[in-house]
């Protein structure tokens, strides 16, 4: 005879709208984060995770998400003879938080995509 026991899964799948509104919780004046987590049955590091993410504007990214770009003419003008030349085909890729990738029209997109996962992970 074999018996199985089976139980419920023990974590909880939390909406983004659910997240935003507990994120949100814990902003109005008086309230703690651990009376917030605590009355939604989370651990306050959870809450605190999902704070850090709302502010950095990740705290629904689940999956790579197209950016804005824009295309700018390149100035006409003639680079300091220190400087290297400029090349035809050079990308900047603008992330945020000060940090810019140039890359040339040849890239290896599979390393570039390495590339900007490792930059963004960075605090």
């Amino acid at each position: 005879m074999k018996i199985e026991v089976l139980g419920t899964e023990r974590r909880r799948r939390w909406s983004l709208q659910d997240k935003l509104r507990i994120v949100e919780e814990t902003m109005q004046p008086g309230v703690t984060v651990t009376e917030v987590a605590r009355r939604h049955g989370l651990a306050p590091s959870v809450v605190f995770t999902w704070r850090r993410l709302a502010r950095e504007g990740r705290l629904g990214d689940v999956s790579p998400v197209f950016m804005p770009v824009e295309i700018a003419p390149v100035p006409a003008q003639t680079p300091p003879a220190a400087s290297p030349p400029r090349r035809p085909g050079l990308i900047e890729i603008v992330l945020g938080r000060g940090r810019r990738i140039r890359v040339d029209r040849d890239v290896d997109a599979e390393a570039l995509r390495r590339v900007l996962q490792v930059v963004e992970s960075l605090p």
